[in-house]
């Protein structure tokens, strides 16, 4: 099942995307007539997949009810609303941390961003005035369906919701400006994700998907979560030993080689305006950006 956030007629609405379209979540449950009608993914995901199941043979049995909006008249929405967490795994991907002249780490690499840097599926991201060097990153993110502390990698994907894709905008001039990556990484819309948060249940094997980001029309990027230093079982277990984990947390799970910061230093052409970025996951669907110059 694909989750969706979006506005339409100047209201923020909840929708499932279907082959037949985009089901306005609220408009047709409340047509049905259920006492509890659910309006943000936040509140799916605290109740989980199975709830989410319930809505939809609750809608399949009434058809008659259903209201679909055109996907093509809405205006996405970061796919999960407001994430208690949003944590970040850096040089997870072996061609990556070569290509970036790092050695692979022995542990994950953590780092964290915040709701500002969220943003939605064809959204434009304003580059910001103070950075002059923004690099794409596509990465695969997992959303957290269930509170986590100290889990098993055997059970890790028990307690996750769905996935999406993400682009892990880096202003690079900023991120390495100390040794800390939070300035570069966590300014305003610099993180879109979306179109859609999948459950789980549609994803057989996480760590074992094509990853893929064009920049204008050309592929950069082009691997697969399976070169992953570490998979998202490791990811989870090792994060929850040290940070609780609950429902609608974020996790973005790094980025594989062909970023512009992996060419040659007077090869390097980073993102500019008019500029559009399309990452692209397999099963997960493809999220489109394009960027404009941050007004004055």
């Amino acid at each position: 099942m694909k989750l969706v956030n979006f506005e339409y007629e100047n209201q923020i609405k909840l929708g499932l995307k279907t082959e037949s379209g985009i089901i306005d979540i609220e408009q047709t449950l409340q047509n049905i007539g259920p006492s509890y009608v659910p309006r943000t993914t936040q509140e799916i995901i605290t109740n989980g997949i199975e709830f989410l199941q319930m809505i939809e043979s609750e809608m399949k049995a009434h058809t008659n009810q259903m209201v679909y909006v055109n996907e093509n008249e809405i205006i996405f929405h970061p796919c999960v609303d407001h994430p208690g967490k949003i944590i970040c795994v850096g040089l997870n991907y072996r061609k990556h941390a070569v290509e970036s002249k790092m050695p692979i780490p022995k542990e994950p690499i953590l780092f964290n961003k915040y709701n500002n840097s969220l943003a939605g599926h064809e959204e434009k991201i304003a580059i910001s005035n103070y950075a002059t060097e923004l690099d794409y990153e596509a990465e695969l993110g997992i959303v957290m369906g269930k509170h986590t502390k100290d889990v098993s990698e055997k059970n890790a994907l028990d307690h996750v919701f769905g996935y999406f894709v993400a682009n892990d905008l880096s202003a690079r001039d900023l991120q390495f400006k100390s040794s800390q990556w939070l300035l570069g990484k966590s300014m305003d819309g610099y993180l879109p994700i979306g179109p859609y948060l999948v459950t789980k249940d549609d994803i057989d094997n996480p760590n074992n998907l094509k990853i893929t980001c064009e920049l204008n029309g050309e592929v950069r990027q082009d691997s697969n979560t399976s070169d992953m230093i570490f998979n998202c079982e490791e990811i989870i277990s090792y994060t929850s030993k040290y940070i609780s984990l609950e429902p609608g947390d974020i996790i973005i799970t790094g980025t594989p080689e062909g970023v512009i910061m992996g060419d040659p230093e007077e090869k390097r052409e980073w993102i500019k305006p008019n500029d559009e970025v399309t990452v692209s996951i397999e099963g997960l669907g493809k999220l489109t950006n394009r960027f404009v110059a941050e007004k004055s």
